[in-house]
């Protein structure tokens, strides 16, 4: 039996996103977290009070540690699918 991923998972089309300003090519319908991370952008927010990098944690929405600005609106990205077009903002999410 062949477990390959490539076998059992039919990927989306090719599409692009802006991160910080950065074009990236992504799949429609993939998780928006795992393509953060897979692309080396793992330091996803600042936390407001202690200034410290927060990244993807429970993977679920329950920790809002994954939380970024897409096109502007504050969302957890482990619960967000790719689109193309979309725009993305990491960082200091209250200077943003």
């Amino acid at each position: 039996m062949n477990l390959r991923i490539h076998d059992y998972f039919e990927r989306g089309k090719k599409v692009k996103i802006i991160v910080n300003d950065e074009t990236i090519e992504a799949f429609e319908g993939e998780c928006l977290s795992v393509v953060l991370f897979i692309t080396n952008k793992k330091n996803l927010r600042t936390s407001p009070k202690l200034k410290e990098n927060r990244g993807m944690f429970c993977m679920m929405g329950s920790c809002q540690e994954c939380v970024v600005l897409l096109d502007g609106k504050k969302v957890t990205s482990c619960n967000i699918f790719i689109k193309d077009g979309m725009e993305i903002k990491t960082g200091n999410l209250n200077v943003l």
